[in-house]
């Protein structure tokens, strides 16, 4: 959540996401001001989604495009491609650590990267290497 709050200032989420985030928790995102919860507008278009994307990644590119927003992260690969052919920019969780470590939020992406993985996080063992070779941290023991 630091890392977002450097990198990006302001996030702006859709409900449903805080609905998903806020299952198990309804106090997960107390705290942080610098969230915004904000309704999306055009409720009817949500019906023109395929039923195979979430309601949150629906909601999440519904509202980037009516507040023109700069960025959108996820990770599903198939609310990937809907967004881009939405025209919307899109990272995702290792994109975002990639600038992290980039702009100096942070010194390392292995250590994150590893608790997201141990909270549940699925990457790859290739993009896993990958990352590690982008980020010039391929020869550093864990």
């Amino acid at each position: 959540m630091d890392i977002l709050k450097e990198l990006y200032g302001t996030v702006i989420i859709p409900k449903a996401v805080r609905e998903e985030v806020s299952i198990k928790n309804t106090r997960v995102l107390e705290g942080y001001g610098w969230i915004h919860v904000k309704s999306i507008s055009n409720v009817t278009a949500k019906e023109a989604f395929t039923s195979a994307l979430h309601e949150g990644e629906v909601e999440v590119m519904l509202l980037a495009k009516e507040i023109a927003a700069d960025l959108i992260i996820m990770d599903d690969g198939l609310a990937r491609k809907h967004a881009k052919y939405l025209n919307l920019n899109v990272t995702g969780t290792v994109g975002v650590l990639l600038r992290a470590k980039r702009d100096g939020v942070i010194s390392e992406i292995r250590p994150v990267l590893d608790d997201l993985i141990q909270f549940g996080f699925y990457i790859s063992d290739n993009v896993y290497g990958d990352v590690l070779r982008l980020a010039e941290e391929m020869g550093k023991s864990p």
